[in-house]
């Protein structure tokens, strides 16, 4: 692979690069700008790495079903029946095939809609109240509680006990065994008193979340819950052992939970600082809803505008910023040939800011998801969850939860900018703001 362009081998591996960069997503960014499409780099936790960020190249990689096993050991601690994420496909295809059968249908979204629309009214009433006393309200500490809560609804057949207390364990579980991945050693190997204060406080929230899901799947395996869960319903019809179904419900709740708040709060920093596009995204809403505070779950393909954009929102702030996948056999990219063993990085990010695919990539430009213009594009130009056999099984209820959330809140609210607060992208497993995204709240009215 010589012959692909990339920087320099680095005596770390490449951590001291990303670290620089300020993470792996904007170290992507920089790649892709200095060398093209297609990169060799260096990736902490892998023998050999390219990142692909054109659409057509990525097509060549798109059956890839296998996941490298060293970049996604951060994430064993969670899983005690194997690491979830990188299953073998024989196994991974048929418990793949029955999380889609629930989390993919549309009954199973539509009966749980009710109380999903409950739940962000609450947000919305929270908002309305915070907002008359003149303190501005913080998206994602509050879009990530109400996404758990909703997920909670979904995988558990009700709700997490308490749901601030886990998205604090959450937090503090990434944030421990993601920053193991990057960080650069200390000299000699040792971990300081702070590291070893974090792993102590990561396994303590660990054990929080496991007692939290396991006592939910026991009264649900044993009859005594009248609120049956779809997903652990499914799991158990095909013969899943209890360890296995509380790893899924982890799972599930570790990547809903980020993924659909931080998705809805970028959808409305860029709506707070694009008064325009927001008046287009209420006037559809008052024209589809009338006088109604929320949409039926029908309404949401009346919608269209309200997709667009929190589609072109997903663009420029992907959830989950990149992916990858391993080799198993050569595989040719354009004129080069992969070997097998080598890690296929997807940098989401970077493959959504390409300027060949995407014209004025840093615009927030709603109608560029209009469908005339979406067939103009290679299929892949556009994934933020991801693509092949190991896409994101929730990506539809990820979709609709985001714009009934949005509908509820655009209805009845206005949010503005808070003035001089800057808003800075990290990376924290998923793509989130340095602290937070910070706007003020007050009652709207309608046209």
């Amino acid at each position: 692979m010589e012959d692909i362009p990339g920087p320099a081998p680095r005596a770390d591996g490449g951590a001291g690069a990303v670290a620089a960069a300020g993470g792996l997503h904007a170290y992507q960014l920089h790649l892709h700008a200095a060398y093209g499409p297609l990169v060799r780099f260096q990736l902490p936790g892998a023998q050999r790495a390219v990142s692909v960020a054109d659409p057509v190249l990525l097509e060549a990689t798109a059956h890839l079903d296998k996941r490298p096993e060293r970049l996604f050991a951060f994430l064993e601690p969670f899983f005690e029946a194997g690491n979830l994420q990188v299953l073998p496909a024989a196994e991974h295809t048929p418990w793949r095939r029955v999380l889609l059968s629930v989390l993919a249908g549309r009954p199973s979204h539509e009966r749980h809609f009710a109380r999903f629309t409950e739940l962000a009214t609450e947000l919305a009433d929270h908002w309305e109240q915070q907002g008359g006393t003149g303190r501005p309200v913080a998206l994602q500490k509050d879009l990530t509680t109400l996404s758990l809560r909703m997920i909670g609804v979904y995988a558990l057949g009700g709700e997490a006990g308490d749901p601030q207390a886990a998205v604090a364990a959450f937090e503090e579980v990434l944030t421990e065994y993601l920053g193991r991945l990057y960080r650069v050693p200390a000299p000699g190997g040792q971990g300081g008193p702070g590291d070893q204060e974090h792993a102590v406080r990561a396994r303590e929230a660990l054990a929080l979340l496991r007692a939290m899901v396991d006592r939910v799947v026991a009264a649900h395996r044993s009859g005594g819950r009248t609120d049956r869960s779809d997903l652990i319903g499914a799991l158990v019809e095909a013969g899943e052992r209890p360890v296995r179904i509380r790893d899924t419900v982890m799972m599930t709740m570790l990547a809903a939970h980020h993924t659909t708040g931080v998705a809805v709060s970028w959808t409305l920093h860029l709506l707070g600082r694009h008064p325009e596009v927001a008046e287009r995204v209420t006037a559809e809403l008052d024209r589809v809803l009338g006088d109604r505070a929320a949409p039926a779950y029908a309404d949401l393909r009346r919608l269209p505008y309200l997709e667009m954009v929190l589609k072109e929102a997903m663009r420029l702030f992907p959830p989950g910023p990149y992916g990858a996948r391993e080799t198993t056999a050569p595989l040719r990219l354009g004129a080069h040939e992969i070997p097998a063993g080598t890690t296929v990085f997807y940098p989401f990010w970077a493959l959504h800011m390409n300027p060949a695919y995407w014209p004025d990539p840093e615009g927030f430009l709603p109608e560029r998801f209009a469908p005339d213009e979406v067939a103009r594009r290679p299929r892949l130009a556009y994934v933020p969850f991801g693509l092949g056999p190991r896409s994101c099984e929730g990506a539809a209820l990820a979709m609709a939860e985001a714009e009934l959330v949005l509908a509820v809140l655009l209805k009845r609210l206005r949010l503005q900018p808070v003035p001089g607060h800057e808003v800075t992208p990290v990376e924290r497993f998923v793509l989130w703001a340095a602290d937070d995204i910070r706007m003020t709240v007050g009652p709207r009215t309608p046209a």
